[in-house]
């Protein structure tokens, strides 16, 4: 399936999109786990930091500070108030490390924006949620910031906001495609709006994350990012 010829912006969502990010969320989940084994099994400390960071969300929003709350808080719960202040110290430790890790951009990502770049047909944007500076730092650091025009970082993805980036830029939803990992996040809103969408899911999906998928008539699902320019 082609999409239409009036397209002006491309979206792309960040973590999972342009390079990894969950895979190291859920490795210092693992380590919390292994920090918790007197406590707990790592079954029930995966099961309580979900409760945990649903619990927060409506405080705390999404991004790396937020799962670092969590992480902290369901430890303290779990080992009932046992857990030491070194204990303490390694989960921050770990929540910073969730701060610096490297942006490495995933397989053709960099190659495909450099087409789409050079072709001058459409607005290249990153549209993605979480915390504004974690956000922006991540983008510096992967080296694919020359590609992009604008990046917008809002606090969660609705049919709202995608709305609402489509006014900012000037365009309407029928112009624009959003190329994103979520079913969730980046597709099912973006559809609402009346915008078109790519979907690459990704090996690893946070829980929260996770939806059903459903076919549409302005959504494409590709297996490798190099995809979009055979659809355009």
């Amino acid at each position: 399936m082609a999409i239409q010829e009036n397209i002006k912006v491309i979206a792309f969502d960040a973590d999972d999109t342009l390079w990894d990010c969950q895979s190291w969320f859920d490795d210092v989940e693992r380590r919390c786990q292994e920090l918790l084994k007197p406590w707990a099994t790592p079954r029930e400390v995966s099961e309580g930091l979900f409760a945990t960071e649903q619990r927060n969300l409506s405080l705390t929003g999404y991004g790396t500070k937020a799962f670092t709350l969590s992480l902290i808080e369901n430890a303290v719960r779990v080992s009932r108030g046992q857990l030491s202040g070194d204990d303490v110290m390694q989960l921050i430790d770990m929540g910073k490390e969730l701060l610096r890790f490297p942006t490495t951009p995933l397989p053709e990502v960099r190659e495909t924006l450099e087409q789409l770049s050079q072709s001058r047909r459409y607005r290249l944007v990153v549209f993605t949620k979480g915390e504004l500076m974690d956000q922006e730092d991540k983008l510096r650091r992967s080296g694919l910031e020359e590609f992009f025009s604008y990046m917008e970082t809002v606090s969660n993805k609705t049919e709202t906001e995608y709305r609402q980036l489509c006014e900012n830029l000037g365009v309407a939803p029928e112009q624009t495609l959003m190329v994103g990992n979520s079913f969730r996040s980046d597709i099912v809103p973006a559809l609402n709006s009346g915008a078109w969408a790519i979907h690459i899911p990704y090996h690893v999906v946070w829980a929260l994350e996770q939806s059903e998928e459903y076919p549409h008539d302005r959504l494409i699902k590709i297996a490798r990012f190099s995809e979009i320019l055979s659809h355009l």
